[in-house]
């Protein structure tokens, strides 16, 4: 069955028209900080944008309810053009202060380096897909000369992708088709767990659930000792697992052993499924280990930290068994939970820090990616265990007999063959085609850079952008050649989607070009 292009249109439409709020939001801040010439950047591309899903909005309001390819596509064009109009308040803000047309009350500063970059639109975009999708790689070279209203506009788009474009439209649009419409949507988001039967109720139980962890991490950076501007942008996009920062070292810039252990919990929050947050503030505190994805995710983070001090002190990386311990933790943690923070450098690009095996053993980190139903990214911890466990109860299944029922247990969950069966082809599917794009996206990197930097650099680069972490080894920056920023950009909003969605949004567009040749 072919898509109907007039669903997707009205769909696409209503989210450009929420992220479009976004942008008025953001007025706010540039005022209150005194950064008027930023202000009129904010509104044109409000304007632009709220034009566009209007007008879309107004062209196929008609619309039957989504399906579930529908909603697919949906999700597909909407994280792209969101990723490329979300890129306006850079470009725009960067021509301001470059051609300087306000008077003297603006405020309007001179140019910087950082700032310059993005007046090609092309790292406008890189940077715009990078924190929609919580990845965090960044195209600023030094993030403190760039202004705060670029600040709170990477902070926010971060923290608003954290939970996702399609869970902010549910919550703030009331659309028609019904809760069945609004749900097919959720879903195509990589989502699937309901905390009420109403998903409207959930999508605004989980946007209070994260304000609340959101507040709580300001408040743990401000006990840290980091300052309040620093904190708040910190505690949006840590607990988004996103990763942006306003310093060029990100929490390594503050040398505070304190800041770093307490970023550690904020990580970890945002790692742990919305489903299981809500339990536990309703007092069900055993959901800390009798949950299966929570479980591993200490599992995995704590085991894998170990591991990673272990590599890194059998090197003679840090001078001391503390620091290596803390630097480990940091590190693995980051990578695994998809936030991408740093507290130390892998790598310069063409000179190592890291050798290649610490780098490829966070590489394998961001793979896995944490819990299904938070804000990481990462083929989920959940899908892991489905692919393990189910290939061990395929091998086993050979010397059943052929009259034996046959379950696969996950968890408390209790599969039939046939659920098992559909469950592990969709893990194996996702892994295979997560893969293909991994290797394509090493390939073109391997192939327009320099012969200079190492493999495990290369992959490690690619990795975070698919994986949407941010964590980077020296390659990403805004001297990179264009092909290598497309091919990243395109890996993050695969990584963004789970893949899914992508491939039946390139399908759709196959079998149209199929029919009208």
């Amino acid at each position: 069955m072919k898509v109907k292009n007039d669903t997707v249109g009205r769909d696409v439409g209503r989210i450009i028209q929420a992220v479009s709020l976004m942008m008025l939001i953001s007025l706010v801040v540039a005022a209150v900080n005194g950064e008027f010439y930023t202000v009129p950047a904010f509104v044109v591309s409000a304007v632009i944008m709220a034009g566009i899903g209007t007008a879309l909005v107004r062209r196929y309001r008609g619309a039957d309810p989504p399906e579930k390819r529908e909603a697919m596509v949906t999700a597909a064009t909407a994280w792209a053009l969101v990723g490329i109009l979300g890129g306006l308040p850079f470009v725009l803000i960067a021509w301001t202060i470059h051609v300087d047309p306000f008077p003297a009350w603006a405020n309007t500063p001179p140019m910087d380096p950082t700032t310059a970059t993005f007046r090609h639109p092309l790292n406008a975009v890189f940077e715009s897909m990078s924190g929609f999708t919580g990845t965090g790689l960044t195209m600023a070279t030094v993030e403190e000369e760039l202004p705060r209203a670029i600040h709170w506009w990477r902070s926010f788009i971060e923290w608003v992708g954290g939970v996702g474009v399609i869970v902010l439209t549910v919550a703030i649009l009331r659309r028609s088709g019904g809760s069945s419409g609004s749900y097919t949507l959720y879903e195509s988001e990589a989502r699937s767990e309901k905390i009420h039967p109403s998903i409207v109720t959930t999508v605004r139980e989980i946007w209070k659930i994260f304000l609340g962890l959101t507040l709580g991490s300001i408040a743990l950076f401000l006990l840290a000792g980091m300052p309040l501007w620093d904190a708040i942008n910190h505690g949006m996009t840590g607990i988004a697992t996103g990763g942006f920062s306003v310093h060029a070292d990100s929490i390594g810039h503050y040398g505070s052993p304190l800041i770093e252990y307490a970023t550690v919990p904020i990580m970890v929050a945002g790692s742990i499924a919305f489903p299981i947050h809500y339990l536990i503030f309703k007092g069900e505190l055993r959901n800390f280990y009798a949950d299966l994805q929570t479980r591993w995710v200490f599992i995995w983070f704590g085991a894998g930290s170990l591991v990673l001090t272990a590599i890194l002190y059998a090197n003679g990386q840090y001078p001391t068994l503390e620091e290596t311990f803390r630097v480990s933790l940091f590190q693995f943690v980051s990578a695994t939970s998809n936030t991408g923070f740093g507290s130390a450098s892998v790598g310069n690009g063409t000179e190592r820090v890291w050798t290649a095996g610490p780098t490829l053993f966070a590489c394998l980190g961001m793979l896995t990616g944490a819990a299904a139903g938070s804000t990481v990214s990462g083929i989920k911890l959940i899908r892991v265990v489905t692919l393990v466990k189910g290939t061990v109860w395929q091998i086993q299944d050979i010397f059943r007999p052929q009259a034996a029922i046959r379950y696969l247990q996950i968890g408390d969950r209790r599969l039939s063959e046939a659920q098992a069966q559909r469950e592990y082809t969709e893990a194996t599917v996702v892994f295979l085609l997560w893969i293909t794009f991994l290797v394509i996206g090493v390939a073109v990197l391997l192939r327009v850079l320099p012969p200079t930097y190492p493999l495990e650099y290369v992959i490690f680069d690619v990795m975070s952008a698919q994986s949407n972490v941010g964590l980077d080894s020296g390659v990403t920056g805004a001297t990179m050649p264009g092909t290598a920023k497309a091919m990243l950009i395109i890996n993050m909003w695969v990584g963004r989607l789970e893949i899914i969605p992508v491939a039946v949004l390139i399908g759709s567009v196959v079998r149209r070009l199929d029919r009208s040749a």
